[in-house]
């Protein structure tokens, strides 16, 4: 399973926390932790960018296919390692901060097609 997010949407994600964030709101869920020193420290302070949203390898590739209309076969190799199964981020904070995605997988899929017929 894997999240996919366009990358435009990240660079905009990031001008919104970078320009339209203030720190004491990312601090409202923060941890404060005492290290061995006795020094309190700041964690969890950091900001997942993403959709929320997973699909798998497989469903992505599907989705390409009807979208380039390819008319071959897929075949998967079961004999190769997965990697790591799930890769969805937590975009709570992110969405309390005020930033959501607009772009769901299918229109990203279009528009990169688009962009390819384009010649880049």
């Amino acid at each position: 399973m894997r999240e996919f997010l366009w990358s435009e949407e990240m660079a905009d994600a990031s001008v919104h926390c970078l320009l339209g964030v203030d720190w004491k709101d990312v601090l409202a869920n923060t941890e404060f932790v005492k290290n061995r020193d006795g020094i309190e420290e700041v964690r969890n302070c950091h900001i997942n960018v993403g959709t929320g949203k997973q699909l798998s390898i497989r469903e992505c590739a599907e989705k390409i296919v009807r979208e380039i209309g390819f008319r071959g076969r897929l075949l998967w190799d079961s004999t190769k390692p997965d990697g790591t199964m799930l890769k969805l981020t937590d975009v709570s904070k992110l969405h309390r901060l005020g930033w959501h995605h607009t772009i769901e997988i299918d229109e990203g899929i279009h528009r990169l097609f688009e962009w390819y017929k384009q010649g880049f």
